[in-house]
């Protein structure tokens, strides 16, 4: 069984950044895609990151300019610049391929002065 751990989410004021780490418990192969997504209290979980095995990437608008996802062998990061209190919510990492889908337990990300 494959395990994702988050870390480096927290509390930063508005116009702050943060870093976002995903690390796989093993080598993965075969993952197509690899991403972050968040989810705001009551609100559904949203895409945020998208990175594929051949780097290409794409980006929620919201996030277009402040945030960049990257990744190192079974890593994957999330740069985080200019935050904004609508920002807070829940980061989840998915590593997916053709057999399996793979989530991390969540880390908490709070703009808020």
């Amino acid at each position: 069984q494959v395990q994702l751990v988050e870390s480096g989410g927290g509390l930063v004021q508005p116009g702050g950044s943060l870093r976002l780490s995903c690390a796989a418990s093993r080598i993965i192969f075969g993952a197509a895609v690899r991403a972050w997504y968040r989810q705001a209290p009551g609100n559904q979980r949203d895409l945020v990151a998208r990175i594929t095995s051949t780097g290409s990437t794409n980006y929620a608008d919201s996030v277009k300019g402040r945030f960049t996802i990257s990744r190192d062998k079974n890593t994957i990061y999330l740069e985080m610049k200019s935050l904004k209190p609508e920002d807070t919510a829940v980061y989840y990492c998915n590593f997916n391929g053709l057999s399996f889908d793979y989530w991390g337990q969540g880390t908490q990300v709070t703009a808020s002065s």
